[in-house]
């Protein structure tokens, strides 16, 4: 069971549909650029700038975890 939910998440993880991530002012601005490179950097910064709480939820929610499993096995011994 437990491989099955890892399997899963990896394919979560990884299977990821391109996110357009910009506030509408940004996008303006940007879109009267030529090329694009500077809308693509920009971009890329905000989606690199959500990973991060993201990241300290899933810490938090893996320690609390931790915990009440350790709390579990502490009960049953």
């Amino acid at each position: 069971m437990k491989f099955k939910v890892f399997i899963i998440f990896l394919f979560l993880l990884f299977a990821v549909l391109p996110a357009e991530a910009q506030c509408a002012m940004c996008r303006a601005v940007l879109e009267s650029e030529e090329g694009g490179h500077a809308a693509k950097g920009i971009n890329n910064g905000i989606m690199y700038l959500m990973i991060f709480p993201y990241l300290l939820i899933a810490g938090v929610g893996y320690a609390i975890y931790r915990s009440r499993k350790k709390a579990r096995s502490q009960e049953t011994e």
